[in-house]
């Protein structure tokens, strides 16, 4: 079985995590298999979008708890073990962000713990009507602490606190007027919303959205004043390539634009 599936449909890559025995957890295997796709899909100019989801009945129940606890069994009780694994898994959370590619996580069941931080670390989200979120480890003792660097970045620190604190899940009508998710859809449409937000960005001038979203979330860390400078050197650098010169006349001429990327 192949713990990571991808098909390709014109300029957008479909991954599904491929574990739903195990509600598709954050296993070290499957920790790098999907970091070993996001590196290559970085490098990969024919792909312009990227869909993330899970098989079975879940996206993604977070970390291997059976995995983590035999990892405990160790001289150093699995501080090493541990440490290994949060930090790989934040290497492929953050990956999610620096890929030039827009990443779409497309969710059913429930997104929890871990689950819910990858949601949160990739950049778009599309959920069906009946999906959960939580950080609920706290339930079982286990504050949700590297969940919550993406959870905060996403949605209101309040609500974050509350939802890390309590444990509780959110329905995908609060995830999304949390701002966790941006569209809702009916099970049997899930697929082909997700594919209609996948197709749109994937026609957009590959180099302009690359550009754009590594400027998106370096200004988010700067203040007002360097944000705008940062932004305007983004937007000089943008307007001398030569396939925004040719969309903006095109745009003037009322025609589609002829661009080689």
């Amino acid at each position: 079985m192949t713990l990571l599936e991808r098909h390709d449909k014109n300029a957008v890559a479909y991954l599904k995590m491929n574990a739903p025995e195990k509600l598709n957890a954050l296993s070290e295997a499957m920790l790098a298999a999907l970091q070993t796709e996001f590196d290559s899909l970085s490098q990969d100019r024919s792909i312009r979008a990227v869909v993330l989801s899970g098989a079975g009945k879940a996206f993604c129940a977070g970390h291997d708890l059976k995995e983590m606890t035999a990892g405990r069994q160790s001289d150093d009780g699995g501080k090493a073990y541990f440490k290994s694994l949060f930090d790989t898994c934040a290497k492929m959370m953050t990956t999610i962000q620096k890929m030039p590619q827009p990443v779409i996580a497309k969710v059913h069941g429930i997104a929890t713990a871990a689950g819910c931080q990858l949601v949160s670390s990739c950049d778009l989200a599309v959920a069906e009507d009946g999906a959960r979120f939580g950080v609920n480890g706290v339930n079982i003792g286990l504050f949700c602490s590297t969940p919550m660097v993406a959870l905060s970045r996403n949605i209101h620190r309040k609500k974050a606190f509350e939802m890390l604190t309590t444990g509780q899940f959110i329905d995908a009508k609060t995830a999304q007027d949390y701002g966790l998710v941006n569209r809702l859809a009916r099970p049997e449409d899930l697929d082909a919303v997700t594919e209609e937000l996948a197709e749109m960005i994937s026609s957009k001038l590959a180099a302009a959205v690359k550009i754009g979203k590594e400027a998106f979330y370096k200004q988010l860390e700067m203040s007002l004043e360097d944000a705008y400078t940062y932004t305007g050197d983004v937007m000089v650098e943008n307007m001398l390539y030569r396939d925004t010169e040719e969309g903006i006349s095109a745009f003037i001429e009322k025609r589609d634009p002829k661009w080689d990327q």
